[in-house]
């Protein structure tokens, strides 16, 4: 058959190309079957991508076993956890963009009739499966899987969030140096992505939905056996993708990337996968807005609530039977397009196979935590466009909170107004200039939420940031607002002793300012100078979009 491959190995004038796979090592035979590109991001710097070789062996071997010649090309990560808090962070949400990009050269260069992607965490998984949209070519992902969660020393589950909780409590006294040292060594005791339903797992999960991935490739625990037979099979239905001419377009489109905004506020994400997704879906052609998601949100119940928004982890409902059981709760129910496309068949076939909910880790409908989803887009005169929030996560008594603006003009100011005890219960931190250009970079702000928690203001005191929050925050954190600081929105117009109102179940997000007052601040307002002018920041600032368009690159 007529391969993509044959642009580099058939006829005279690729002769010095078969020379060149030659010195690879591969055999004609090798040559005359489909080459299979398994493009990983293994590296020893985040856990979830330490094993990642071991998963593209076993990707490998599923290839060869299916009739293809894989060969393993590398693109880079960056690990959230170790960037938080400091200069790497503005790193991260760029390097989405640079892993796709790289992804894309990559195969574009070699002209691969087909790829296997292998990420695991927040950044890499989303900038594949933009490459993946892009180059439209026969494509399946599969993770590394997720972390198994820690136990403290009464049993009970930790993960990475307990550690950044703890810096808060042993500010506040509330614990010792040394039950925080305890924690260190064993919050996170395996490789994988950390353990609770954080942007990485949340991502990774999406994936399933979308359709690119095997059932399991979310939640399977990345230490398990069983995550290297995934990737085996993996391997080998890449094959039968090629075979059947099927493209990753044919499967991710506006039906699954549907599919994935139910999932997603059915088991209440992280915030960054709406950023995420809403990427994913521009660059398939099938853009979507936060009307869109508010819409989703509105039908969907929330039947999930996995740390940070419960005690359980990505371990317990993968016991239950992991996004399946979810699925079949959904598609039961008559929530998903049916008509979807997956890997492994239509929606609709797969929601028939998939098992019943257990009651406790995933509910039915009727016994939902919320009748809506477990994310939430507000709006008003502070963000005009759009604000996010993890609702799910959010204590009932804080969905209606009103108080005054203590402004920080990064996320250093205030976090050193937190930790140094200058906020008080009631109060509203504003972290401005942090957005996709102002930032540069949008970085998470899971040091000064976890701050918030730690130091028992959960319940008393409410976070707004043009910037956006980790998977793992909890409480009335509000991100994303848009438009951002940088490009004059009003959150650059608050003044110290504002009072801000937030409605969650309203879904509003108000500056008590009338429109003239707004007004007159904004004539008075300057633009700051870049943070940086030269580098991928300083490229990136001047290219990216707001976050309520997915800070994609225009």
């Amino acid at each position: 058959m007529q391969m993509r491959s044959d642009a580099v190995k058939k006829g005279l004038a690729r002769a010095p190309h078969r020379s060149l796979l030659a010195a690879d090592g591969l055999t004609d035979e090798e040559l005359d079957r489909p080459l299979v590109a398994v493009v990983s991001a293994q590296n020893e710097v985040i856990p979830g991508h330490l094993h990642l070789q071991q998963i593209a062996d076993a990707v490998k071997a599923g290839v060869r076993m299916a009739g293809g010649t894989p060969l393993q090309i590398n693109t880079i990560g960056v690990c959230d956890g170790i960037a938080m808090n400091h200069e790497g962070m503005h790193y991260s949400l760029v390097s989405r963009e640079v892993i796709a990009d790289s992804v894309e050269c990559a195969i574009q260069g070699h002209q691969f009739d087909a790829m296997v992607l292998i990420p695991s965490c927040d950044k890499i998984v989303p900038g594949m499966l933009i490459a993946a949209a892009r180059l439209n070519i026969p494509t399946m992902l599969v993770s590394g899987g997720p972390m198994l969660a820690g136990r403290d020393k009464c049993g009970r589950q930790t993960d990475l969030n307990s550690l950044f909780d703890a810096v808060g409590q042993v500010t506040a006294g509330t614990m010792t140096e040394e039950e925080c040292a305890w924690l260190e060594k064993t919050a996170c005791p395996t490789c994988g992505s950390c353990s609770g339903m954080f942007t990485a797992n949340s991502i990774c999960c999406l994936a399933e939905a979308l359709g690119l991935a095997l059932p399991g490739n979310g939640t399977i625990p990345a230490v398990y056996a069983e995550r290297i037979r995934l990737a085996k099979h993996t391997g080998m239905k890449v094959m039968e993708l090629v075979e059947k001419g099927v493209t990753a377009l044919d499967i991710l489109n506006e039906k699954s990337v549907y599919n994935g905004m139910v999932l997603d506020m059915a088991f209440g994400g992280s915030t960054n996968t709406m950023l995420h997704l809403t990427a994913i879906a521009q660059a398939a052609g099938c853009p979507v807005t936060m009307d869109d998601w508010d819409r989703v949100s509105d039908k969907t119940p929330n039947i999930v609530r996995i740390a940070p928004a419960g005690p359980l982890h990505i371990e317990d409902l993968n016991a239950v039977g992991g996004i399946p059981a979810i699925l079949g709760v959904l598609g039961r129910a008559g929530l998903l397009r049916g008509d979807a496309l997956t890997c492994h068949g239509t929606m609709a076939e797969w929601v028939e196979a998939c098992p019943a909910a257990d009651g406790e880790v995933v509910r039915e409908v009727e016994n939902a935590y919320s009748p809506i989803g477990g994310l939430k887009v507000v709006r008003g005169n502070l963000a005009p466009n759009c604000g996010v929030v993890k609702r799910s996560a959010v204590a009932p008594e804080m969905f209606a909170h009103s108080g005054p603006a203590r402004v920080f003009n990064s996320e250093e100011e205030a976090c050193e107004a937190i930790f140094g005890g200058a906020i008080n219960p009631g109060d509203v931190v504003v972290i401005r200039y942090e957005g996709p250009a102002g930032g540069p970079g949008m970085r998470e702000m899971l040091t000064p939420t976890s701050a918030i928690c730690g130091m028992g203001l959960a319940t008393s005191v409410a976070l707004i940031t043009d910037g956006r929050f980790s998977g793992a925050s909890k409480g009335p954190c509000i991100g994303h607002v848009s438009p951002e600081a940088a490009a004059g929105g009003p959150i650059a117009l608050v003044e110290e002793g504002d009072i801000i109102d937030i409605d969650i179940e309203a879904g509003t997000l108000n500056v008590r300012l009338s429109d003239e007052e707004l007004a007159a601040r904004r004539a008075a307002w300057q633009p700051p100078a870049p943070k940086y002018t030269t580098g991928v920041l300083s490229r990136y600032a001047k290219l990216v979009t707001s976050a309520d368009k997915g800070a994609y690159l225009s």
